[in-house]
């Protein structure tokens, strides 16, 4: 591995003045003709991500705009009408967390909401989950809690803790479209579970989502508390400085005005087209030097702080829903991505840093290293060494052990977690990440993968209908799997079938089980 020696670490560490993050890549062992080779695609780079900012039409598949750096900074929006929406929904966000913090907004039975419940899945989830993780603590103006999927025993925990204090619940359902599954059934779940303890849902809960959308239209004719708007241009792993995470924030008392300026700050230092001084181009560069463009090497993101611990699974979505293409722009096969994966420091030092350091070298690490470990002093374990001093000796010892096995890492470094750190930090990632979709040429704004998985679930259910009318119509006989798909005239859907009535009939839903366990022997029939 090439030198990390402090001239390197001196010629290779990125902390732009007035930022208040500095990107160290000097253990990343790319050549010394690298940034040359990569200048001509890094100019495309730039000019793509300033048409992108400007209101070119940045996802050619949907014929969208791509406007999540509008929410941070509306003057940049291309005209006046996009400027005003994200101004005056960002004054509506501010307006409904005053008032439910004043009892303005209330429940019927109660003199004001202590929690919120956040009904959403993915993008509508996850940021506010990050934010809630990294800035959260004892004295939150409000406890926020998720459903964040359709799972009947997830769902069951949430809401069977918070029973008790239904009445004084605030709902927040998120849904761009109003028609995304998961977030509809943790919708129809929770609005039983207020029903059932005589609560009117509608007087509890809040809509965020697109005009005239499904939700949109049902939060109007049940006459919810709020209806709150999502924008077109702005994607749901793309969504936290929307009204999906600035509510959900601005509910428990975050400040954020902090998380937005820290945002702009990052969109703003990363328009910079001296590569040297722009982290976002630089990890993007990295990117591309460590995976051949062509991510053929995971990344592994470990912060050495417990607040951070969530980052990596936000950033899978990112990263990985926004790279993970089969076709790149120009309709050729490519199969892209780079797969992330991550928790925290030290504690992985007990758990996968083991192979990381000695085993298959398939990945590099990006390190997040806070400088300052809590609010106040901290006491002595050990004569002049804190709990702090070792969080950070295994985080360089860490660094250390892997350089010397031939594994790269680059590291952020950040003085503290703040509103104003975790804007910087989630800004930082989308400007890589369209830097990078850039470099290897792909549209890293829409996701049809996910669609396809979407419309195969749909059809299975269509299919799961269709079995269980013939079962009811051929009530008393018992078959096989294989025997119901040739009464359905689908031979070649036996396998969803069997798993269809393996379900079925685990759930009490009208289908018994009988005969041996094997898929091909299995008899199922209608109880």
């Amino acid at each position: 591995m090439a030198s990390t020696n402090w001239q390197r670490f001196k010629d290779y560490y990125c902390a732009p003045k007035g930022l208040g993050l500095a990107l160290d890549i000097s253990r990343m062992d790319f050549p010394a003709d690298f940034f040359d080779s990569m200048k001509a695609k890094m100019e495309k780079a730039y000019s793509d991500m300033e048409a992108l900012e400007g209101g070119a039409i940045a996802n050619p598949d949907e014929k969208r705009q791509v406007g999540h750096y509008w929410l941070r900074n509306a003057a940049i929006a291309p005209d006046q009408e996009r400027r005003q929406e994200v101004m005056s929904t960002l004054e509506t966000v501010k307006k409904v967390a005053a008032d439910v913090h004043s009892g303005a907004i209330k429940p019927p039975n109660a003199d004001r909401f202590l929690n919120v419940l956040v009904i959403g899945i993915g993008g509508s989830a996850l940021g506010p989950q990050f934010v809630k993780e990294a800035l959260g603590g004892n004295d939150d103006a409000m406890a926020v809690f998720f459903l964040d999927n359709t799972d009947p025993d997830g769902m069951d925990v949430v809401l069977q803790g918070l029973e008790p204090v239904l009445g004084e619940t605030l709902a927040v359902v998120i849904s761009k479209s109003g028609g995304t599954k998961e977030t509809r059934n943790g919708m129809l779940e929770a609005k039983a579970a207020y029903e059932e303890v005589g609560l009117d849902f509608a007087a509890h809960a809040i809509a965020i989502t697109g005009i005239g959308s499904n939700l949109d239209k049902v939060a109007e004719a049940d006459g919810w508390l709020r209806r709150v708007p999502m924008f077109d241009y702005v994607g749901g792993r793309t969504s936290e400085f929307s009204a999906v995470g600035m509510l959900p924030a601005a509910l428990e008392g975050f400040d954020i005005d902090g998380l937005l300026a820290g945002a702009a700050a990052m969109d703003e230092c990363t328009r910079n087209r001296n590569t040297p001084q722009n982290p976002a181009a630089l990890m993007a560069l990295m990117w591309y030097y460590a995976t051949n463009g062509k991510g053929e090497r995971d990344l592994v993101i470990l912060p050495y702080k417990d607040r951070l611990c969530l980052f990596s699974k936000y950033l899978q979505q990112l990263i990985m829903e926004s790279l993970g293409k089969e076709k790149d722009l120009d309709g050729n096969v490519v199969h892209q991505g780079l797969s992330v994966y991550g928790n925290k420091g030290s504690t992985d030092q007990h758990a996968y840093v083991q192979q990381l350091r000695d085993g298959v070298n398939n990945f590099f690490v990006t390190f997040i290293e806070v400088l300052k470990d809590r609010e106040g002093a901290s006491m002595e374990v050990e004569p002049g060494v804190t709990s702090g001093d070792y969080l950070h000796g295994f985080f360089q010892g860490t660094r250390t052990a892997l350089a010397g096995s031939g594994r790269e890492s680059m590291t952020i470094t950040v003085e503290d977690v703040s509103p104003r750190t975790v804007g910087m930090l989630i800004a930082l990632f989308e400007r890589a990440v369209g830097f990078y979709a850039t470099l290897v040429n792909i549209n890293a704004y829409h996701q049809p993968g996910v669609e396809a998985g979407k419309k195969a679930a749909a059809a299975l259910l269509e299919l799961q209908g269709q079995l269980v009318e013939t079962m009811k119509a051929n009530a008393g006989i018992t078959l096989s799997a294989e025997g119901w798909a040739e009464k359905l005239s689908a031979a070649d859907k036996a396998e969803e079938i069997y798993l269809l009535l393996e379900h079925l009939a685990a759930n009490g839903r009208g289908i018994t089980q009988s005969g041996p366990a094997s898929p091909a022997d299995a008899q199922f029939a209608c109880s």
